[in-house]
């Protein structure tokens, strides 16, 4: 069952997801070479408790850490380890948060230090793929539009979309109705409504689409060992067209990065 969210829960929702934008644009400036994981993961989990929230994923499903940390060939669902960063890798950082009750879920894949111009590829078409995901997700479309549009962007270019691992609904619990694949056909599945709030979060491979998972329960590796990108926002429905609750905006602002991808989604500019 889709949970419609009024105008003022929609708002609530935004501050916690920018809760966790403002701890992906702390972390950005920490992400490089020699730094371990677990460090990362402490200067998360202190920063949200610093803006009166609580880390959403720390115990969520007996999940031990406040971040997913996955490098390189790992999808998603990464523990914080400590065996440092180094030059050349990536590291998906995703990241969840709760204040007022409501979850904020958001993630960004870094590079670390200067990266394979062909990763680079891998990360800058992922990206993309998720506002082409987004743009999709208005009032009257279907669950299967905006997986069509992720599949579609990214398999022209030649890349894995996974199957198994999917966004989601997104409110008081992390997870709720309807599940958001990243592929699909157009207008099959659930039809989008007037105050659903979603993550809508791509996960591409620059192989194989095919993953495994490892005996720890979690970690989700490509079957091929090649890399894999992730990017995440959390999306509500605010008159009929789509509009960001997170942001990437401080991840840019610490990486000196110049950006209009969001300006479509917004009713008003980030503040910094």
């Amino acid at each position: 069952m889709i949970i419609v969210k009024t105008r003022e829960e929609i708002e609530l929702m935004r501050e916690s997801a920018l809760i966790v934008s403002k701890t992906l644009g702390m972390l950005a400036k920490e992400v490089k070479p020699g730094v371990t994981t677990l460090q990362l993961d402490k200067l998360a989990e202190d920063f949200i408790r610093e803006q009166a929230a609580i880390p959403g994923f720390l115990g969520l499903y007996d999940f031990p850490n406040t971040l997913c940390m996955s490098p390189n060939s790992q999808v998603v669902h990464g523990f914080p380890t400590n065996e440092p960063l180094q030059e050349g890798d990536i590291i998906s950082i995703d990241c969840g948060a709760i204040k007022n009750n409501y979850y904020g879920d958001h993630a960004y894949t870094f590079a670390v230090g200067e990266i394979d111009p062909e990763i680079q590829t891998l990360l800058d078409v992922t990206k993309q793929s998720l506002y082409e995901g987004i743009r999709e997700f208005k009032v009257g479309n279907r669950v299967g539009d905006v997986g069509y549009a992720i599949q579609k962007y990214c398999e022209d270019r030649g890349y894995g979309v996974v199957r198994e691992l999917v966004g989601h609904g997104i409110g008081r619990k992390m997870h709720e109705d309807p599940e958001m694949p990243n592929y699909g056909k157009r207008g099959r599945g659930k039809k989008f409504i007037e105050g659903q709030v979603v993550a809508i979060e791509p996960m591409i491979n620059m192989g194989t689409h095919r993953i495994k998972q490892h005996r720890d329960g979690w970690t989700i590796t490509t079957l091929d060992n090649k890399p894999s990108a992730h990017f995440e926002h959390d999306v509500a429905i605010v008159d009929g067209k789509p509009e960001l609750l997170s942001t990437f905006a401080y991840v840019y602002d610490a990486l000196g990065i110049v950006s209009d991808e969001e300006d479509a989604f917004r009713r008003e500019p980030i503040v910094l």
